[in-house]
């Protein structure tokens, strides 16, 4: 058994696949691993922004600039965020020994829930880029370790939809986790994740609690206001640190829990002075410094929980599911800018 996937790590020798500089997704399926002829990449949103910032908006140019990573890599590992993302497609073949031997057949239309830094791929070619919703239409072949997490796109739901919301199912579930009736929460970043996040803190929370939103796109935090779910929204750049603080300040001071949702470098700061001591700061955006991010607490003298994003928690895919189907204009929002 190799359940890591260590066989097909090309260089350099020893490490795991996250790891690796590159991947060999040709040789043959092992018996603990699973197949997928894939359909779509969605790309991790820091990703897609360094992609889009070196190479420019032009589809051509995004997809060029795609399929040279991962012909190098064997993977699709962004070089500069080091961050990749996550596929759909349909089973092509599934090991005798996978978890899964038995329970997914051939042709079954899934969403990995690993990222693609980890996934050993093919490219074949990409058919579609479409960079309002950082998303790559393709053909190509991927692999799933026996540790790899996936789910069945579910019946219920339109695709697009539901791979969206799988895309950052890790946020709402750790919010889960670390929220409690009466806190102040601060989500900063209101696009895919933080609208999550924000429905699912409303619903920890409860009346005593308060949940505001923070961004610099007015139209953002507009799109999170008709949610129902933020007791206030401020814009404000979350790179100037200094200025963030004064608006933290004047909407009533630090907050229990700050979640940093934002797709851009520079923000640790910001989610640092913003948390109270004593508090807790979730980093799901993997535009994080994690360096940055403990030095600057120690610089500033804030005494708080950094908890990095794992982007996976037990029950997170479901969860995160549940949130679509029992939130109407949730789900309204996400089909009007997520799953077009």
């Amino acid at each position: 058994m190799d359940p890591y996937g260590l066989r097909r790590v090309v260089s350099p020798p020893g490490v795991l696949p996250q790891r690796a500089s590159r991947l060999d997704p040709t040789l043959p399926l092992g018996d603990d691993e699973l197949s997928i002829d894939v359909e779509a990449l969605n790309v991790d949103a820091a990703a897609f922004r360094q992609i889009e910032s070196a190479v420019g908006r032009e589809p051509a140019a995004i997809a060029a600039e795609i399929t040279r990573i991962v012909a190098a890599r064997g993977k699709l590992q962004n070089p500069v965020t080091g961050s990749g993302g996550m596929l759909i497609g349909r089973v092509r073949a599934v090991g005798a020994r996978h978890p899964a031997a038995g329970t997914l057949a051939p042709g079954a239309r899934v969403a990995t829930l690993v990222s693609l830094t980890l996934t050993p791929l093919r490219l074949d070619a990409i058919t579609a880029v479409r960079p309002e919703i950082d998303r790559v239409e393709c053909r190509g072949l991927a692999i799933l370790f026996a540790t790899g997490l996936w789910a069945r796109l579910p019946d219920d739901l339109p695709e697009n939809l539901a791979l969206a919301a799988l895309d950052v199912c890790g946020a709402p579930a750790l919010v889960a986790r670390h929220t409690r009736p009466g806190q102040r929460v601060l989500v900063l970043g209101a696009g895919k994740s933080g609208a999550l996040v924000a429905v699912q803190a409303r619903q920890q929370l409860g009346a005593t609690g308060r949940v505001v939103a923070a961004d610099r796109s007015p139209a953002a935090l507009a799109a999170l206001t008709a949610l129902g779910v933020c007791d206030e929204t401020l814009e404000l750049d979350a790179t100037d640190a200094v200025g963030a603080l004064a608006r933290v300040e004047a909407a009533g001071g630090r907050f229990d829990l700050v979640v940093n949702c934002a797709s851009v470098a520079g923000t640790e700061m910001t989610a640092l002075l913003a948390v109270k001591d004593g508090g807790t700061v979730i980093f799901f955006s993997m535009a994080t410094s994690f360096t940055g991010a403990a030095l600057g607490a120690e610089g500033v003298g804030r005494d708080a929980t950094l908890v990095i994003g794992n982007g996976y928690v037990p029950g997170h895919a479901d969860l995160t599911l549940e949130l679509l189907r029992r939130h109407p204009r949730l789900r309204a929002l996400f089909e009007q800018r997520y799953a077009r």
